[in-house]
This record gives C-alpha cells, structure tokens and sequence, in this order.
C-alpha cells in the first residue's frame, strides 16, 4: 500500500477520486486498501461499522481497476468507498438492523439502490451501525454497539443513521447511505458535520430496504460536500418496477450543474414557527449569519409561517408506529428471526418478540397497535391523518411565496451518551425541525454550517417537489464561499 495514499484520502471526495482514477494517480485497489486500514485505526473508538465487507470490496475495487486498464474509465461512482445503512439489503451480507432478532440474517437480494450504485462502479466497504430497525435519534438503541461521535467520543453521532454519518465525518468512507423517516439523515448529518440529503418521496426506490414507516422512509446520502450529494441522487433516483411508490421523475442537468444567476432568483422563507424557544442560542445565531451568506450571494429572504408545524411532532408520533406495528409483524421467529424453543404457537411469537426487540422497537410496537386498535383508530390514526393534510397544506401555500426554505435541523448540538436515554419525549424532541418534512414527501438538505466553532451546526434547506436542484444549487454556492 501506498504511505502517501493513506495519508491523503482525507482530502478525497467524489469528483476528486474521480480524477485521481482517471489519471491513474493511484489504483481503486490502493485507495480501498487505504479505507480498510484507516477504518481498522479509527473505528475501534468509533464504533460506525456493524461488519466489514473487504473480500467484496476488493473484488470490486479490482473490477474498477480492470475498467480503466482496458480504456472503459471508472464511471462517475468508480472505485469510491462508501457505507451501507444496516437496514439496505446487499445479497450475501448480514443485514441485522442493528436487532437481535436479524443477528443472523443475509440478505438473500440487493437493494434497488444498491444494484445501482453497483453499476456505477462503488465500493462497499461494509454495514454501519444503526438504531434498531431505524427507531431512534441517537444510536444509542443499537442491540450491539453505541456509536460515537467523531467530533467528541462522549456524545452521540445523531440517529438513526448515526454509523453511516459518523463513517463519513470520520474520513472511513467517502459517503454513506442512510434512511430518513423523521430526519435520520438530516439529523446525524448536522450533529456530525456532513451533508445528509433527504430526497422528495418517490425519487429513490426502497425496494429492499428495511421497512419502518412506509409511507414516510426515504433513502439518501451523506456526503463531505453538497456537490457530492448531487452526484449521488443522480444515480440513485428513478422509477422501479419493483417500488410502485417510485416516481417517474427526471433530474435535469441544473442538478449538476447549478447557474448562479438562477440560483440569485430564488426566494428563501425563513418560518417563524422554527425559531422559538428552545432553540440553542448559538444555533439561532448561526442560522442569521447563514442567512447573511445568502445575501452575500444575492439571494433574498422573507419571513413566511408554517402554522400547523405545531402539531407535527404529535401527528408524526402516531402516524409513524401504527405503520411500525404493522411492518414490523414479519418478525414473529417463524418467517423472519431467531427462533426460540417453545411449547406452542403463541408462546414462541412472545418468546422471539420478547428476546428479540429491544426497549424502543418495543414501545413502538404497542403504541402504533394501541392507535389502530378498535375505538382508537378514529380518536388518534384518522385525526393524525387529517393533521397530516393540514402540514403538507402549510408547504404548498408558503411555495407559493416562496422557492425555498430556511431552517435549523436539530434544536440543540449533539447532546451526550446516555443523556436522555431515560426520558423519551425529550429524545423524540430532537427531530422537531425535521419531521414535517417527512411528513410533507417533499426533499430537505442538512448542509454544515461554515465558520464554527465547537460542535457541528446543521442548518436545512427544503424544496418543493423533485425541486432538489434549488436546495443543493443554493448548498453548492454557499459552499463555495469558504473554499
């Protein structure tokens, strides 16, 4: 292995190993083993990775390398390492969802995301850690491990994808998949210093993904620059035969490509709604000086309301385990699961539910039954439903003042392990500025904010419909202000 390699993979991104590869500045094999070496130094105290996949990455590193030798280029994913949320299905491989009820599932099939990014030319260096079954806003509820943060080993990376952006803002992986039904991409993004893509519901297909919240789980990256992310959705996106939620929808070339005389068009809201009390002082005052930035670029702002964003914790806090209690009815220790030793039929679903959830999967489970429960399901599911309504309402009236908008990701920076592990609600409270995205379908970005100090800040902006081009063409200007 080369020392230099090694020493620079730090500085890598997308569109860098792209060129590297292309000029043949080093091999994809070299680069992959250069990963597996900074993985094995860092991630003992990190604790970002479930399992490593090395023999498939180097198989595949090796078939990048095979590409460029006979002329055919690495292709715009070629030879990049990435990591793989342990909810995404990759034949072959362990797929747990960080539960001991899956402790000894392989995936039998790839994820419809994964197929593509195979295509492209990526490299799976393995599975990251995760809250079980993608319930939690820490990965503190993992039934194997407790992930870090790299920025300070006492506090969690955000969740529930805390492995994979906690891979990427460690230097072990260029960028990372994860999935986000209340913010578990755009959270841990912002409580670990990368950028975290929500996409419009639709754009990426969830065929063999893990199911939380069907009608709210969305796949996305992480990534070091906003650049990066766009590069991603490109080969991520499209319809599937196998998702009929999958969307139809195109990316244009602005995706890639973003004008800054379009870009300078573009009117930002700023809902009051998302900066109330509670927010951290230091987050409300990074948000102005964002906002700043996008005058600087010449874009203007304008204060809008989004008045029912009031009820969306609520709503999303009924809406969500109903939909869990019933995903999550597979794992009974007979189709899916462990299997324990029991005398009769009922006696073994208690016996593998019971052994096999964990505290969080758990309490989900029994209030989503509770909520679709006979004499319940009018007073809580259907009223969340018509809440639901009133939210997605709110976005389709401020678009139409408004191109995009602005707000916090996360009301306080990354809080420390075990810090509210015994009070729920105040755990839940930490997606307040994300859910209502989730539960509008439209696409959100958490993009680091620039010239800070201390913990990581997040701030998020949010699209219309398929109109990711607006938030990662702002994203991609912003940046580009402190290179």
């Amino acid at each position: 292995m080369n020392r230099e390699i090694y020493m620079n993979i730090k500085g890598l991104t997308i569109k860098k190993i792209h060129h590297d590869l292309t000029k043949k500045e080093y091999s994809s094999r070299e680069l992959t083993e250069a990963f597996f070496n900074h993985i094995k130094k860092e991630d003992a105290k990190i604790g970002a990775f479930l399992d490593l996949s090395e023999n498939m990455a180097m198989r595949q590193a090796e078939e990048v390398d095979k590409n460029i030798s006979a002329g055919k280029g690495p292709g715009v994913l070629g030879g990049v390492p990435m990591a793989i949320k342990d909810n995404i299905l990759i034949e072959g491989l362990r797929c747990t969802a960080a539960s001991k009820i899956l402790k000894d599932y392989k995936a039998a099939y790839n994820a419809t995301v994964i197929n593509k990014l195979r295509l492209a030319g990526a490299i799976f260096l393995g599975k990251t850690n995760m809250d079980e079954f993608a319930m939690g806003s820490s990965t503190e509820n993992s039934a194997f491990q407790v992930t870090h943060n790299p920025h300070d080993l006492e506090r969690v990376p955000g969740g529930s994808s805390g492995g994979s952006a906690a891979a990427v803002a460690s230097e072990m992986a260029i960028a990372a998949l994860g999935s986000d039904t209340g913010g578990s991409i755009r959270q841990p993004a912002a409580l670990c210093g990368t950028v975290g893509l929500k996409p419009t519901y639709g754009a990426v297909s969830r065929y063999g993904v893990m199911a939380m919240a069907s009608s709210l789980d969305q796949i996305g990256p992480f990534t070091k620059t906003v650049e990066d992310a766009a590069l991603l959705l490109k080969e991520l996106s499209g319809q599937d035969p196998m998702d009929s939620t999958s969307a139809s929808f195109k990316f244009g070339a602005d995706l890639l490509s973003p004008n800054i005389e379009d870009i300078k068009k573009l009117k930002v809201g700023i809902p009051e709604e998302y900066f109330v009390e509670g927010l951290d002082k230091n987050i409300a005052a990074k948000m102005n000086e964002v906002v700043k930035d996008f005058e600087k670029l010449g874009i203007k702002t304008k204060k809008i309301s989004l008045p029912h964003t009031k009820y969306a914790l609520s709503c999303y806090y009924i809406i969500m385990p109903a939909e869990v209690s019933a995903n999550l009815s597979r794992f009974d220790g007979i189709r899916y699961g462990t299997r324990e030793k029991a005398d009769n039929l009922i006696d073994l679903y208690k016996k593998n539910r019971e052994s096999g959830f964990g505290a969080e999967s758990k309490r989900r489970i029994l209030l989503g039954t509770f909520v679709l429960s006979s004499g319940y399901y009018d007073a809580y599911y259907a009223k969340a439903q018509k809440a639901r309504a009133l939210i997605r309402k709110d976005f389709d009236e401020a678009f139409k003042e408004v191109d995009v908008i602005l707000t916090p990701v996360t009301p306080t920076p990354a809080f420390k392990i075990g810090e509210k592990s015994d009070d729920p609600l105040a755990m839940y409270l930490s997606d307040i500025f994300t859910i209502p995205v989730n539960l509008a379908g439209v696409p959100a970005v958490s993009i680091p904010v620039k010239n800070n100090s201390g913990l990581p800040i997040g701030f998020q902006l949010i699209g219309k419909h398929f109109r990711e081009a607006d938030i990662l063409g702002i994203g991609q200007f912003y940046e580009k202000l402190y290179n």
